[in-house]
């Protein structure tokens, strides 16, 4: 198909319908329970603000990734660095939020390099882990581009390590995928994380 861009929905995130209505009623009932007084000026108004938040937090916002031939035969790694990202885990509804390194070592076909800052974008917008998170941006690419190989590495804070429990600020996890090349070939796997450090 050389010449030729093709548009295509790579997997992403669930679609869920949100409700408002109800979770500004749990977000007012959680407040009650831990004893907050609604009447308060400036908090009447809290459950609204809350429900409104979470949506737009768990809410992806869709893309389309155009790919086109590699005409010219681009054989090299192609990195998206520093992809700033927030997201909230799953366990305890906090944020956690850091930034994203994306690789891919083309195929046939390459994609725009604002696609690799979405794809990273749409999938932080769930309950998560970073470490699915991660994985989940590696499938995507892996299955949207059918590169030679796929790196992604995510360092983020968490708040609820950062506040709550052991309370360590500052602290960071790392966690990568490799695919392809970049698992497999140690030069390939070498460069990606020298360029991402």
């Amino acid at each position: 198909m050389q010449g030729v861009s093709i548009t295509v929905e790579g997997p992403g995130p669930p679609v869920r319908e949100i409700d408002l209505p109800a979770a500004e009623a749990a977000a007012r009932a959680l407040l009650v329970a831990l004893g907050v007084d609604l009447s308060t000026p400036g908090i009447a108004d809290t459950p609204r603000r809350v429900a409104t938040a979470y949506a737009e937090l768990l809410t992806p916002v869709p893309f389309v990734a155009t790919t086109f031939p590699n005409d010219e035969g681009y054989d090299e790694l192609v990195v998206a660095r520093d992809i700033p990202f927030h997201s909230l885990c799953m366990h305890h509804m906090l944020p956690f939020h850091g930034v994203a390194h994306v690789a891919y070592l083309p195929g046939e076909r390459i994609v725009g390099l604002s696609k690799l800052a979405r794809v990273v974008e749409s999938f932080s917008r769930d309950l998560q882990v970073q470490e699915r998170l991660t994985m989940q941006v590696a499938g995507w690419m892996e299955e949207t581009l059918r590169p030679r190989g796929v790196g992604v590495v995510l360092e983020a804070e968490h708040a609820c390590i950062a506040l709550r429990g052991v309370r360590k600020p500052g602290s960071r996890a790392v966690t990568s995928a490799l695919r392809g090349l970049l698992r497999d070939d140690a030069r390939t796997r070498n460069e990606f994380l020298t360029l991402v450090r």
